[in-house]
This record gives structure tokens, sequence and C-alpha cells, in this order.
């Protein structure tokens, strides 16, 4: 060609040089070559379309897989893409070696790679030479540092030995994968398979327990902590005759064994075996012991962290009592999520205790138990250890049959004295509620330290919390007083204990945390809980609430996501409830809910507490004005109690009827002989009011004498006669009364 004349064209240069023109779009998924380009991948010399199938079917798989890895690279750095590819036929031998060079293009509105590059054939170093497949450039090493950033974040996420091993699996590694892989590691002086992937079930039973002193390759990788390459069935064969028969009936036909070394000990060894043959170039032995070195860090995490599982899970069974069974008239579920941490038990705990007095030790029959549950400070081994410590404690002297106040005070005297010694410098207190349960009465004795109050459902759903007295927690003051709460659990009614992880996971706080378990108990629905399973389709329904999958959409207010433990127990009575009959006539007469509370002498503020928890008990009611009316009444009929006598105040609570119809009876009784009578106070005075306020306010009262002491009540009927205004205006004239 003389200086001056026109160049030739694209297609001259390219067929003189004897190279072929392709192009790749992967949203149509169709492959266009030119005559050479069709030529070199073995089909006839002319200009054909493929489809990406029939392209694929030409090459060989691990050099196809190197294809798929490179692109995406090249196209995010904006450089070429080139690998080199091995041409097969249909029997799967290689016909020729090509080099590809491309321009790849991501396009995003069809999210869809496009390439055109150009293909040309090279020179394969003969069989025996030092390198059956010479290096790749940069591209290539680029893909090889992505594949290797790739499976080491993926084995670094894995968390146990199966998911590591199934990780090693599914690594696709630049330009040559192994089809057959296993992990050995060491027990004594033998070798033992922790898994192996490409091979059938009982395929390893000769390589199981193998001596170190075997010749095989992994026990010599062992022994001697070095990687031993075999690229043909030849060198094995020569190498191991004694194990190549175990070998040889799997068809491979290159091996690497390399070391899982960790600290500078070998721990094992790990197997890749090829059905292609491999020259394990440089670049080759590189990316196999990098590969190795990753493997060995994720066989130890994820052995370190399944021992530590083990021995934690089986800290917590130990710790963790099982229910009694066949309790007449009673049923009992509870559950132990570990959320706070990585051990999985921490401080939250809960028990159930037989009791002296007819109960055997396995079951409860007849006789009165005790349920427990607690929380002590912290979510580490010092907190399980101490729980551990406290637990026992307790059960051992509720075995000496002290009562609940007796029983909290001397297991805060004890924690107190294990961690205040003079060498503590780790104080710790415990949240705790005792309870002991009678059976057949359905009688329930509470003592609270720091801990929060039960919550009954009743047996129409509703869900109240109980006012319990307490002290303070455990271990903080060894003389401190823990006062008893006595209240009857009613047929068809759930009581449950919970620690505050239960409330407070997931950013609450104890607010919004109680409104959201307040939710999930009712929407179970209260006759669920009498059904075979029934409470523990309830416990489960609890935790699944807290800290299930559901739980991310009842995120609490916080900013942080709180998690810690949780511990929930539930105590069902069954039996005939006293619940909703058939029939008009009968609506009057069933009662539907009732509460049970007492006020001493010297605990005024309670009156609060029996405020609210009336309040509760006619959460649906209709009027609401009637709501205030009645808390109205119970504060004046409870504080003439601690006023003009000596004695303790018993407020009882009862709903009777069908909702809409309901009657509410309240009633109060104390031991004083003297009968209340009606007086009319003046403009000024500051008592006198209470029988005139209940005949203002209520539909029907009295006043009964008993053996020993009295009772006034009250009744109050849904939608009765008294009318909103009438309520308003009493209330307005009586401002402040009983408070």
């Amino acid at each position: 060609m003389r200086t001056g004349e026109p160049l030739p064209s694209v297609g001259d240069v390219l067929v003189s040089l004897a190279t072929g023109l392709w192009q790749w779009d992967t949203a149509t998924d169709l492959v266009t070559v030119d005559a050479e380009a069709a030529r070199l991948l073995g089909l006839p010399a002319r200009p054909t379309t493929l489809t990406e199938a029939q392209a694929r079917a030409r090459l060989h798989p691990s050099d196809w897989n190197e294809i798929t890895g490179v692109v995406p690279l090249a196209a995010a750095k904006g450089t070429l893409a080139e690998v080199r590819i091995r041409v097969v036929d249909a029997a799967g031998r290689t016909i020729r070696v090509v080099r590809s060079r491309s321009k790849p293009s991501f396009d995003r509105e069809r999210r869809a790679y496009e390439l055109i590059g150009t293909l040309q054939e090279v020179t394969e170093p003969a069989p025996g030479t030092s390198s059956a497949r010479s290096a790749v450039t940069g591209d290539w090493r680029r893909s090889r540092e992505a594949f290797l950033l790739d499976a080491g974040r993926a084995l670094a996420e894995a968390r146990s030995t199966a998911e590591v091993l199934r990780v090693a699996a599914t690594l696709s590694m630049p330009g040559f994968s192994p089809d057959g892989l296993a992990v050995f590691g060491v027990e004594g002086d033998r070798l033992t398979i922790i898994g192996h992937h490409g091979y059938q079930p009982g395929d390893d039973g000769p390589f199981t327990h193998m001596p170190l002193a075997t010749d095989y390759p992994a026990a010599e990788v062992v022994r001697t902590g070095q990687a031993v390459y075999l690229s043909t069935p030849g060198e094995y064969r020569d190498r191991y005759p004694t194990s190549w028969p175990l070998a040889e009936q799997f068809g491979r036909r290159s091996w690497a064994f390399l070391p899982l070394t960790l600290g500078g000990r070998t721990r094992g060894a790990w197997m890749a075996a090829f059905s292609d043959r491999v020259a394990f170039t440089p670049d080759e032995r590189a990316v196999l012991t990098t590969v190795a070195r990753m493997l060995a860090q994720a066989l130890t995490r994820a052995g370190d962290a399944e021992t530590q599982r083990e021995l934690s899970e089986g800290l917590q069974r130990s710790m963790m009592p099982s229910l009694l069974p066949e309790i007449p008239g009673m049923s009992v579920a509870a559950r132990y999520i570990p959320t706070g941490g990585g051990l999985q038990v921490g401080g939250d705990w809960y028990d159930m205790i037989p009791l002296p007095g007819g109960v055997s030790p396995t079951t409860a029959q007849g006789g009165r138990f005790a349920l427990v549950i607690g929380d002590v400070q912290g979510h580490d081994v010092r907190a399980a250890g101490l729980m551990g410590q406290l637990r026992i404690a307790l059960r051992a002297y509720a075995a000496e049959g002290h009562r609940p106040d007796a029983v909290l005070s001397r297991a805060s005297r004890f924690l107190h004295g294990i961690t205040h010694d003079e060498h503590a410098s780790d104080l710790r207190f415990a949240t705790c509620l005792y309870a002991e349960a009678d059976p057949a009465t359905g009688r329930l004795e509470v003592a609270r330290a720091g801990h929060p109050e039960p919550v009954i459902r009743l047996a129409d759903g509703t869900v109240v919390l109980r006012p319990t007295a307490g002290g303070l927690p455990l271990g903080v003051d060894p003389d401190g007083d823990y006062p008893t709460t006595r209240f009857t659990l009613e047929p068809g009614e759930t009581m449950m204990l919970c620690t505050d992880g239960l409330i407070e996971t997931g950013g609450h706080d104890m607010e919004t945390g109680w409104r959201r378990v307040r939710a999930i108990l009712e929407q179970y629905g209260g006759a669920e809980a009498d059904r075979e399973n029934g409470l523990e389709g309830l416990a489960d329904a609890l935790v699944q609430g807290v800290h299930g999958p559901s739980s991310h959409h009842t995120v609490g207010p916080l900013t942080d996501r709180r998690e810690d433990d949780i511990a929930v127990l539930l105590l069902f009575r069954s039996g005939e409830s006293r619940g909703l009959s058939e029939g008009p006539a009968a609506a009057d007469r069933t009662r539907v809910r009732s509460t049970l509370l007492s006020v001493a002498q010297d605990e005024p503020e309670r009156i609060a507490e029996a405020r609210q928890h009336l309040r509760e008990l006619l959460h649906d009611w209709v009027p609401a004005e009637q709501v205030d009316a009645a808390v109205l009444l119970i504060s004046e009929m409870i504080t003439n109690v601690l006023v003009h006598t000596d004695a303790d105040a018993l407020l009882l609570a009862e709903i009777f009827g069908e909702h809409g119809h309901r009657r509410l009876r309240v009633q109060v009784t104390d031991s004083g002989d003297d009968l209340p009578h009606k007086r009319r106070p003046g403009e000024l005075a500051s008592s006198g009011r209470g029988l005139m306020l209940i005949e203002m306010l209520a539909d029907a009262w009295g006043v009964e004498p008993r053996g020993e002491g009295k009772s006034i009540w009250f009744e109050l009927y849904e939608k009765g006669e008294a009318g909103e205004a009438d309520v308003i205006d009493v209330i307005d004239v009586i401002d402040g009364a009983g408070d």
C-alpha cells in the first residue's frame, strides 16, 4: 500500500490477521459472529447468529464461568475484558484455544450487557511443558481478585461448619473450578471427613478415620504442612500407589491437597478435585492457597461458635427447669428466648417449685406449687452464674415451707452476701416475682421484688394489670421487706409473668411495650387458651410478636432497637368458667369479669391502684361517664374504711351479663362492726358525703352486716337510668371528693 492510498476496511484487516468479530447482547441472549469467528468456534465459516446456549455449548464450562466473571468487572472498571477460552467439540474435547478481547458496556434501562469483541487463535503449550496454560493478562488478574473478595466475604458470613462447606462448594474459581471437594480434620492420629461435595453418600467410607501414617495425599499434607498438587492421574498413581485405587474410581484428572493452617498449626486438609486437567500454574496455586487460608479461618470460627453455642445451650438446659405435669385444674407454659448477646443464656430465668404438703417431686397433684420468674442484672457469664445460684437458693427456701415474703427476704440477703463481700467489684441485683398457687381454689399469693407486675387475661379476653405490693430488687437491701398480695385466679383466666425483655425489646419503653403485649394477648382470644395446646400457642404468639419477623413492624419510639432476654410464664386455670351463658334469663346472673384487691391501713397509696384497676376492668363500659362514677365511689368507700375503722379494706368488683346490658357490682368489706349511716353535712364539711354519693350515683346500693365486720355495696347498670348529665353534675358539685 502506497502513501496516500485509502486505508483498507476493518473487515479486510481482520481477515488478514485471522481474527474473528463477535457481538453479544445479554438482553436478547443472542451472539452474532462473522465467518472467521464461526470457524474458530468449530462452525461452518459463514456469518451466523447463535443463541447464548448454543455459544456456551462450544466453550469449556470453566472458561464460560471466567467470561461471566470478567464482563461485569470490566464494565464497572471501564477496561477491556480479555480471557483465554478453550473451544470444545460435541464430546467435550478441546479443539483449539482462542483469546477474546472485548469492550463491554452496561445498559441501565434494559439492565443488560452489550459486548463487541474479537477472537484470535493462540498456541497452547504442549502437555508436559512447564505450563499447560500460560498466565492471563490484567483483566484476568482483576477477575481473580474480585473472586477472592467475594469468596472471603461469603466465608466470613458463614455461621456454621455446614454453611462454610456449602459456600466452598459453590465457589466458581476464575479459569478453573473443581467439581469435587473434601475437607479433612484431625482427631488424634487419624483423619476425619468434616464434609464433602461432588460425591455420593457413602463414598467417604474408605477415607474416614484413616491413620495419618497412610500413604494418602491428605495425610501427607497434615503431617508436613505442605501442599500437594497432582496434575495427572499418572502422577497420582506414581506418587501414591497405595491409595491410588481409592481415588481412581471417581474419574478425576487433577487434584490439589492444601493444608488448613491457622496460628502456625495444621488443623486439617482441603482437597479440590478436577474433571479436566489442570497444570496448577503459579496463579492457580496462589488462588487455591488463598482460598485454603480463608477456609481454615472460616472453619475455625464456625467450630468455635458451635462449641460456644453447644456449651451455652447445655448451660441453659441445665438451668431452665421442666414444668410440673398434670396440675389438676391448671396448666402452665413457659418460654425463654436469649436475644441480648452472643451467649444463649443470661440472667433471666423462670422456675416451678413443688411446695411441701402433699406434692410429689414430679407432679403437683392436689398440692400447692410456686412460680418464680426473675432477671439478674447483666447479660454475661457472671449473670448466668448468679442466676443459677439464686435459683437454687429460692428452691431451698421454698422447700423449707417459708411464705412468699420470707422466701424473697432470705433470697435478697443471700444475693447481697455473695455480691458484696470484700473482694467483689462487680455488684449485681436481681428482680424477681414469687407466686404460690393453690390449684384447688385458684388462690395466689404474690411477692414482688422490683419486677414487672403480673398480667391477668380475663375469661372474656379482657387484659388488665394486676397491682401487687412490692419491694426493692433482690440484693439491694439485705433487710428489705416484701409484702404479699393475695387474689384469686378465676376459671377461664390466665396469668402472665414476664421479664422486662418481653416489654422493652425492639426500642420500646414500658408504656409502649405494654400496649404491644396487651394487644397480642387480646387478639389471641380468651377461649383459645382453654383448647389443647392453646396456652402453648399463646406463649408462641407472645414471643413471635416481640421477637419474630412481625416485630419489625412494631418498632418502639426509642432510637435504638434494644434487645434483651425474654422469659415468660403463663398460668391458666381451667374448669367451668363463670363466663357467658346462653339465654337472656342467664345474662344477669353470669359473671364475666371480676377482681379482688385488698388495701391495708398502712397502704393508702393503693387506693390509686384500685381506681386504675377498676378502670381497666371497665375499659369497654358504655357509657364511659359511669366509669368515672364507679371510680369516685370506690375511692370514697375504701377511704371511709381506712379513716373510720382500724381494719383493712377488701374490694371485690364483678361484672355480670352480656355486653350492652351488663351489671357492675362493687363490694368493699372490712372487719369493723360500726354500720355506716347517712348524714347531712354542711356546705363546708370535709366528710359525711359517702352514702350521699352512693345514693346519688348508684343504681342500687346497700349495707350487709357480717358475723365479723360488714360489707357495703353498690351496682351500676350499663346504659342505666342515671343520665350522663346527672353524673357530670354530681361530680362537679363534689369536686375532689374521696381524693
